[in-house]
């Protein structure tokens, strides 16, 4: 009987590293190719590992919570099959062609040293001034944290900061501020409180909001929208008979004045690459949908919003949400968007200040209907009126810009009939 070590195969394009949320195996299990052994959460989605070969499971190299670079030794498997690894190696540590692979990297990595003395600090891993290799939730942890990434050297797959780097150079900073003698912990503020560890789609929410909100300088505009037209056009159509099932709401006709704002401007269809300074326009319109789930927030994706009639456009609207809550949206459902919608519905609130789904430069967030008294044609009148608070990159669109964007998406709502002709 041999070993074999599977290590965390590629779970996407442009993924460095994944987060262990859930093991399906234990030691002394038998697995055959295919069985699911381990759930895993990248940047972008969670994803299913199966096994490659038959075998009995060795060893589990992580425990949820544990970061993973791709290429890392995941799950150790004796097997009769040729083996890749000696059944007495390091777990972690497998021989590859490029050098050793680095294991799992937990979130609370202890320090290497044992002695009192403070921690060397790491030899930069590129000359001065060279753009270091990380995800993009790394590189957000180490902005939010002050660390020049440049300055560590990674022990990711070429090179790559991970997770980890940055828990070892946390743990130098401590080590060197306290002459290496251990930090003294500060006494709790209360003795009931509960200490949760965030882990999963959390922690991956938390680290994508920290690099969208230290990195991107926010402009939030906000203008109410005299909804009452639009909406009694909604409930003519959801009264009339048909045989598709679909319920319109106000969201599809919002995404329908996106679209047709967006063509006037679409420079605000974009994604901003800040490294490489540069600012990418799309002629697909793909509407991310910030949706809450039981796990948390994701933005499920309507694609290609310019091709959609407003019935269509409902109805994908209301499959990506469905299966964003459901847990089975596939994962090119969840990225690939270049602007976002947020909505709270009857929560909605006056105002919000939407912070934006990077690397987009805008992101339209709406907020709740409500009856308000307006001056109209000589007398005071009863309204439907919602506020849109939208936030942009003030790097990429200036306030005129932002404020022209959502004047147009306004007229166009209070207007309805405009948003079924095309003017262009």
């Amino acid at each position: 009987m041999s070993r074999f070590e599977m290590r965390l195969p590629d779970v996407g394009e442009g993924v460095a590293e994944a987060e262990i949320v859930e093991w399906f195996v234990a030691v002394g299990d038998r697995v055959t190719p295919d069985t699911v052994v381990a759930e895993v959460l990248t940047d972008k989605a969670t994803v299913e590992v199966s096994a490659p070969v038959d075998g009995v499971v060795a060893e589990l190299h992580g425990e949820p919570g544990d970061v993973l670079a791709v290429g890392g030794d995941l799950i150790a498997i004796d097997t009769d099959t040729p083996g890749n690894a000696e059944a007495g190696s390091e777990p972690g540590h497998a021989s590859s062609a490029g050098g050793d692979t680095p294991g799992p990297m937990p979130n609370d990595t202890a320090s290497d040293t044992a002695s009192g003395t403070a921690v060397e600090a790491p030899v930069p891993a590129r000359p001065p001034g060279e753009r270091a290799a990380a995800a993009p939730a790394v590189r957000a942890r180490a902005t939010s944290l002050g660390i020049d990434l440049s300055s560590i050297a990674g022990t990711g797959p070429d090179g790559r900061v991970v997770h980890g780097d940055l828990d070892q150079e946390l743990l130098r900073r401590i080590d060197a501020s306290t002459g290496g003698q251990p930090a003294a912990r500060p006494a709790p503020a209360t003795s009931d409180g509960v200490s949760t560890p965030v882990r999963g789609l959390r922690r991956r929410i938390a680290e994508r909001l920290s690099a969208a909100w230290n990195d991107i300088p926010h402009i939030t505009y906000v203008d109410d929208v005299d909804v009452t037209e639009v909406e009694r056009l909604r409930r003519e159509l959801n009264d009339r008979p048909t045989n598709d099932g679909v319920h319109l709401t106000l969201l599809p006709f919002l995404a329908r004045a996106l679209v047709l704002a967006v063509a006037d401007q679409p420079r605000l269809n974009a994604h901003y690459d800040h490294a490489s300074e540069t600012l990418t326009t799309f002629a697909a319109v793909h509407i991310g949908i910030a949706t809450q789930t039981d796990d948390g927030l994701l933005v499920p994706v309507v694609r290609h919003g310019e091709s959609l009639g407003l019935r269509n456009m409902a109805s994908e609207i209301g499959r990506v949400t469905a299966a964003a809550r459901e847990g089975s949206a596939r994962r090119e459902e969840l990225g690939g968007s270049t602007i976002t919608v947020t909505s709270l519905g009857a929560l909605g609130g006056l105002v919000t200040t939407p912070i934006i789904n990077p690397p987009e430069v805008a992101i339209i967030g709406v907020n709740k209907i409500e009856t308000r008294p307006v001056w109209r044609d000589g007398t005071v009148q009863p309204r439907q009126v919602m506020n849109l608070s939208s936030s942009f990159d003030h790097r990429m669109v200036d306030g005129w810009d932002a404020a022209t964007f959502v004047q147009r998406i306004k007229a166009l709502l209070e207007t309805p009939a405009l948003l079924f002709v095309d003017e262009r």
